[in-house]
């Protein structure tokens, strides 16, 4: 495998390192979490303007036909920064789901809206019984004349608070944890029996729980056919991951970095305490998990514009299995040589190990992955 970037490359990886280190400082970041909307518009058409959301979406709706490798690139250094803006939920994950289950009309209708920063997206997938289980749905659609009726609860809609629609799965037929049966619904987030409970999760980000109550919706929303959705959503949560592993390994970069200055700045018994031997053999452990991760990451990226399905899900699984292990790892162990001031909100390191924890839960936990990495694999 080339691990070399190509001219092209690099100068979106330089576009993105010059927009966090002008946009991106812990104070600035703080001030953007801290305000109603939780991130800034200005950036978000800032990145239109750029061409980052539509980076990967074809040329066909106005994209730049960009690869996982790209959206790698992008994510990693937006990991460095804690980016609050939504680009992995409304481009990655949404913008994916409408491009490779949506029709013609949909696409013309959504991405360009997506591409020009004048349209967000949500996800509700998860529900309180699900965990991480994408094929657990109870959430119900029955047919009422040309249209749905949807029911149901959705739990923890990342960014759906600022969402314009919201992508809904729900079960058209089947049992609760059977993959058949699973459609997707495009919903207006101001849609008649919608109710939302917004909320701010421990990263600094936003989410909200939705509720459903007779939600209905014309035949145009239904997005692919009609019970064949988990496929779908299957393939294109496995982009998302790879995505997250990048964002993931550029946050636990940082993190890396931040601990080291600080351990050469804090002293105990006249010296600073990174001369003590086995702190420095922690710092060891920290960044050869950040390599490896980072080795794995790039792996998953490339193997997704592969052929081969079995070893594309064998890929994600692995990559997010190690990834997550580690960012529970660096996170704590950032936090524990920092000492108790690492959690509090004026310390930088304390919203890393924060958003990592939070990556390592999204889309499936280690201890998921492995076991599905277990099951691919016998």
């Amino acid at each position: 495998m080339d691990f070399e970037l190509s001219d092209e490359q690099n100068l979106l990886k330089d576009s993105v390192e010059r927009f966090v280190k002008d946009n991106y400082s812990a104070e600035a970041r703080a001030k953007l979490a801290d305000t109603e909307l939780g991130f800034s518009r200005d950036h978000w058409k800032q990145m239109a303007e750029l061409g980052w959301l539509g980076l990967p979406f074809s040329e066909d709706v106005g994209g730049f036909g960009g690869t996982a490798i790209e959206t790698a690139i992008m994510m990693e250094s937006m990991g460095r920064g804690l980016v609050l803006e939504p680009f992995l939920t409304t481009v990655i994950l949404c913008g994916g789901l409408i491009a490779e289950a949506g029709n013609e009309a949909q696409v013309e209708a959504i991405i360009p809206e997506v591409i020009e920063g004048k349209m967000m997206l949500a996800f509700a997938y998860a529900e309180a019984q699900s965990r991480f289980d994408l094929n657990d749905v109870e959430t119900s659609a029955a047919k009422s004349g040309d249209g749905y009726v949807l029911n149901g609860h959705k739990a923890v809609v990342y960014h759906g608070t600022t969402a314009d629609k919201i992508i809904v799965s729900a079960r058209t037929s089947g049992g609760s944890r059977d993959e058949a049966g699973i459609s997707l619904f495009i919903v207006d987030n101001n849609t008649a029996g919608l109710t939302r409970r917004d909320y701010r999760t421990i990263d600094g980000q936003r989410a909200a729980d939705i509720m459903l109550k007779n939600v209905k919706v014309g035949a145009d929303a239904l997005l692919g056919e009609e019970g064949k959705a988990y496929p779908v959503i299957e393939k294109v949560v496995d982009r998302t991951i790879s995505a997250l592993c990048a964002e993931a390994v550029g946050a636990m970069q940082a993190a890396n970095h931040i601990t080291n200055e600080y351990m050469k700045e804090r002293k105990q018994f006249g010296i600073p305490i990174g001369k003590f031997q086995v702190l420095q053999h922690r710092m060891v452990d920290m960044y050869m998990e950040a390599e490896q991760s980072k080795s794995m990451s790039d792996m998953v990226a490339m193997k997704l514009e592969m052929d081969d399905e079995t070893e594309k899900r064998k890929a994600v699984a692995a990559a997010k299995a190690q990834v997550g292990k580690a960012a529970k790892f660096i996170g704590q162990q950032s936090i524990q040589l920092h000492g108790g001031m690492g959690m509090t909100d004026e310390y930088s390191i304390g919203h890393y190990f924060k958003r990592l924890t939070t990556i390592e839960m999204l889309f499936g936990n280690t201890d998921h992955h492995f076991k599905k990495y277990a099951a691919l694999t016998s």
